[in-house]
């Protein structure tokens, strides 16, 4: 007679739970082995690297945008600033012709009468009326020289307010586009910054080791050509600035974008030049890339949208882009445009 074994309620329950928990594994490791299949891989390093460097080059050409488009509302606002002060003080001027011209007239009412054509100069727009020789024949000596300059101030009055006018609507106009190119800079920055964050920690190190000028130093000018006067003032300057980091809008004395730094440099020699990497290819004497002397400005892209300054030894120091800082680098590291001596 065969025997039977009694399973305990408590061992029925363990092994249950056993079976449950293996078939919930099971499951799991299903689900993650078919979302591992399924998941569609991030760019490759080099791959985000190469958009990296192709938005960073995009936000550098905005910034020259926003450069030239703040240059020139900074010149707009002076000149509103200049017309707006000429306007009042031609208005006072008007005002005192009026003024004096009102008190002939007010002694000719008390001697008995006042001209017509006086008086309808005085209540109406002189100058509609003074354009009329009629007018002027009716008035004689003295006033009829006083009429005349009155005419000519406020000609001049409205000629400058239309000015005024017309220089604060380009004013505005330049306001917009200087937002406009702020905001593009700002989204290929941030562009920029997203796909930097999809590196892991390594790839990202190994970027930054490559790409932001980690540790190097004054490039090596022992067998270069001294510079000197106002370029080598500015060669010294810009050394100085080398490990400074690079702000977009920046033209020092802390932190600068490739223009601001040239600008800032040369100002130091007391030499002017403009704000923009293509006006500044215009600031000087062009000279062939074999010729180039430090102090010479290196632009670089057929849009002239980048510029260093050449320092000797086949070296230029440049702010190179949003996240690294100036630094030196060999003149033929990119397309050169043209070479220019201020």
């Amino acid at each position: 007679m065969a025997s039977h074994r009694r399973v305990s309620q408590s061992g029925l329950a363990g092994a249950t739970r056993a079976t449950v928990l293996s078939a919930a594994a099971v499951t799991a490791a299903a689900a993650l082995s078919a979302g591992a299949a399924n998941a569609v891989p991030g760019p490759a390093p080099a791959e985000v690297t190469s958009r990296v460097d192709a938005l960073y080059e995009q936000a550098e050409k905005a910034t020259e945008q926003f450069n030239g488009a703040n240059e020139r509302a900074r010149k707009l606002r002076t000149e509103v600033a200049a017309l707006q002060d000429r306007v009042a003080r031609g208005q006072e001027h008007v005002n005192r012709l009026r003024g004096r011209l009102g008190a002939v007239a007010s002694a000719q009412y008390r001697s008995g009468g006042l001209d017509p054509a006086l008086k309808l100069i005085l209540s109406e727009d002189p100058a509609h009326y003074l354009d009329k020789a009629a007018v002027l024949d009716r008035v004689h000596g003295e006033q009829a020289g006083e009429l005349r300059e009155l005419q000519g101030a406020q000609r001049g009055l409205e000629q400058e307010r239309r000015e005024a006018t017309g220089k604060l609507a380009a004013l505005e106009a330049s306001r917009r586009d200087v937002a406009r190119h702020k905001k593009d800079v700002e989204g290929k920055l941030a562009a920029a910054r997203r796909l930097l964050n999809s590196l892991t920690d390594d790839d990202r190190a190994a970027y930054d080791r490559a790409n932001r000028g980690v540790g190097r130093s004054l490039p090596d000018l022992s067998g270069a050509s001294p510079a000197s006067g106002r370029a080598g003032t500015a060669v010294q300057a810009v050394r100085a600035a080398i490990g400074s980091p690079y702000a977009w809008g920046g033209s020092g004395p802390t932190a600068f974008d490739c223009s601001g730094l040239m600008q800032w440099a040369y100002a130091r020699a007391g030499v002017s030049i403009p704000r923009t990497s293509q006006a500044q290819r215009g600031a000087g004497q062009q000279v062939q890339v074999s010729q180039a002397r430090p102090g010479d400005l290196v632009i670089y892209r057929d849009d002239a949208s980048h510029v260093g300054m050449y320092v000797g030894n086949g070296q230029v120091v440049h702010a190179p882009y949003p996240g690294a800082r100036v630094r030196s680098d060999p003149v033929g590291m990119m397309p050169i445009s043209s070479v220019t001596r201020p």
